[in-house]
């Protein structure tokens, strides 16, 4: 029999491996070969560099386009506003999939995010990397209430 020490020492190890397998974004979403394929063209035809997910591959490609249609649609002589790419992506991942999503782009950031499962993909597109993730909302009741 172990000492409570021990087992509380080996319960943090456990959730310590939990917590982290959720944060090495090891893919929840099983994908297809064929769907592998299919994102990896897309990725390719539009000039974007895909990085750690945790999303279907019908959600990463609809962040891909969403994100190579809005660079595109600005004007050619002005640099991309990583502002403007971050309202289009979180305002099309909202009305889409529920609210709660939230969007990072810039050309240099740190990060360290929780996110719902299956709500999480990061990529580079021309100069800018793009974090998209989504978390729970999740009402609050008052002490006493």
């Amino acid at each position: 029999m172990e000492s409570p020490v021990i087992q509380k020492f080996k319960g943090k190890q456990v959730m310590q491996m939990q917590q982290l397998s959720r944060l090495s974004l090891v893919p929840t979403h099983e994908r297809s070969p064929a769907e592998e394929v299919e994102l990896a063209a897309t990725a390719i035809s539009l000039d974007v560099r895909l990085r750690p997910s945790d999303m279907p591959a019908h959600m990463q490609d609809r962040a891909l386009r969403c994100a190579r249609l809005q660079l595109d649609s600005s004007a050619p002589v002005s640099r991309p506003n990583p502002t403007h790419l971050a309202r289009a992506l979180k305002k099309e991942f909202d009305s889409l999939y529920g609210p709660a999503w939230h969007c990072v782009v810039g050309t240099s950031f740190g990060s360290f995010v929780t996110h719902s499962r299956g709500g999480f993909v990061y990529f580079s597109i021309d100069s800018l990397s793009v974090l998209l993730f989504k978390t729970e909302v999740q009402l609050v009741a008052e002490p006493g209430a």
